[in-house]
C-alpha cells in the first residue's frame, strides 16, 4: 500500500491525461508539508510514498522535504513527471530544489503521457515512451538506468 500525493499545476497538458483537474495551479487544496508528513507518519500500513500530479517538480522543494521525512521511516519514494530525466539532470545543476527531489526519489516515471502510445500492459505507466528509472543508479551513472523488478519482468 502506498501514500499518494497529487500535486496541483501542470505545464504539460497531455491529451488524454488521467488527472486533467490537476493542471490548474490554483485548484486543489493547499496543504503544508508538515501536515502531510504527519499524515504519512500515521499511515502505518504503507511501504512508500508516490508523488503524482499535476507535475511534482513544480513543487520540488516541499516534496523533497516530505521525501526526506518519509525515507527516515524506511519508506521508498516514487515520483511521476512529464519531464525527461535528462532535462531534470540539467536543471538540477542550477536548481537545488530539483536536485533535492531527484536525490530523494527511488524510482522516477518520466516523460509526458502520449495517448497515441497508450498501452494498458505497462506496469505503472500509461504510454510506451514513459520510463521506470532507478534514480540512485542513474545519478551515479550520469544517465538513465532502467529500474528492474524481477516480479514485473513480463510487464515492462
Amino acid at each position: 500500500m502506498r501514500f499518494v500525493i497529487f500535486t496541483q499545476g501542470c505545464p504539460h497538458n497531455c491529451p488524454g491525461c488521467h488527472n486533467p483537474e490537476t493542471h490548474d495551479p490554483t485548484g486543489g487544496k493547499l496543504m503544508d508539508s508538515t501536515e502531510i508528513i504527519n499524515m504519512i507518519e500515521q499511515a502505518h500500513l504503507i511501504r512508500g510514498v508516490t508523488f503524482s500530479g499535476g507535475e511534482p517538480f513544480l513543487q520540488a522543494n516541499a516534496l523533497a522535504k516530505i521525501a526526506i521525512a518519509a525515507r527516515r521511516h524506511g519508506l521508498d519514494i516514487v515520483t511521476y513527471t512529464g519531464f525527461l530525466f535528462e532535462k531534470l539532470l540539467e536543471r538540477a545543476v542550477t536548481d537545488t530544489k530539483v536536485l533535492a527531489l531527484l536525490t530523494n526519489t527511488d524510482i522516477l516515471i518520466d516523460g509526458p503521457y502520449k495517448k497515441e502510445e497508450r498501452d494498458l500492459r505497462l506496469a505503472f505507466r500509461g504510454s510506451c515512451n514513459q520510463r521506470l528509472i532507478d534514480v540512485p543508479k542513474s545519478l551515479t551513472a550520469g544517465r538513465a538506468i532502467t529500474w528492474q523488478d524481477p516480479y514485473l519482468k513480463n510487464f515492462s
